[in-house]
């Protein structure tokens, strides 16, 4: 049974909420950036290797819970925070120590008057931070009350629902998304078929003219307007592979559906 909240139970601070399958090369380094954090929270998801290990002597909780995707995931996940505000990161991401000053300030503020703070994040593609290709400052909604703040239920791609209003954090989130061409197309495949699933859901459909023309646009958006040209090759690899992605997800809604829309 989950725990519930009540007034009574939760006290000022931070909970750092982090999903993590596979994450052993991430997971330490992840949690030493928000060591200064009242509680962290790992929620393991399945994985193989020696991720619930390493997380264990640096986390306050591992959690093993059932996998209901990473919205639903994260809704059950917060059921175990004892504290009034949640920050919410994923294994391959940092918080610098100037980040980590500025949240506990926010959090040590009698007079807060945000329910939530969106943060940029810098991503680093094969090692290099891309600053164009649309990636920056990319800002999402990581920072939260506990009383004003519940994931979506999308199972790829899942953003916070707030009720209040939302501030800006001054320091960025570190995003190490991508440390190699191996990496990014490992998840490939996994996240390609949980965006086919998202969209079928919402009534999306797929034929000639979204495998014929969106992946184009979306290199053509990323490398030309959007500047990854100044990238140099990594903001080439990071358009094309982009475009594939855009083309994986609709050949996979277009299968999903082949008996109602053939090509």
């Amino acid at each position: 049974m989950k725990p519930e909240h009540s007034p009574s139970n939760v006290l000022e601070g931070v909970a750092v909420l982090i999903l993590a399958r596979n994450e052993e090369h991430n997971i330490v380094e992840c949690l030493k950036s928000v060591a200064w954090a009242d509680e962290r929270i790992v929620v393991d998801s399945g994985s193989k290797d020696h991720t619930v290990e390493r997380a264990i002597p640096l986390a306050t909780q591992v959690l093993q819970l059932p996998w209901r995707g990473f919205g639903e995931t994260k809704n059950d996940a917060l059921a175990y925070t004892r504290r009034s505000w949640v920050l919410w990161l994923d294994a391959d991401e940092r918080i610098t120590p100037e980040g980590g000053e500025e949240i506990r300030t926010i959090v040590r503020s009698p007079s807060q008057p945000f329910a939530a703070y969106e943060v940029a994040r810098r991503a680093y593609f094969l090692g290099t931070w891309t600053r164009h290709c649309g990636g920056y400052p990319s800002r999402v909604t990581r920072l939260f009350r506990l009383s004003a703040g519940t994931f979506s239920r999308s199972s790829v791609h899942e953003h916070l629902e707030i009720d209040g209003p939302i501030g800006r954090l001054h320091n960025d989130i570190l995003h190490y998304t991508d440390p190699d061409l191996y990496h990014y197309f490992a998840k490939f495949n996994r996240y390609t078929s949980l965006a086919a699933v998202d969209m079928k859901a919402r009534g999306r459909r797929a034929g000639v003219p979204d495998l014929l023309f969106r992946p184009p646009f979306m290199f053509l958006k990323m490398y030309v307007l959007r500047l990854g040209f100044l990238d140099g090759m990594h903001g080439f690899l990071l358009s094309l592979a982009s475009s594939a992605y855009v083309f994986a997800k609709y050949a996979k809604l277009w299968e999903s559906l082949r008996d109602k829309e053939p090509l």
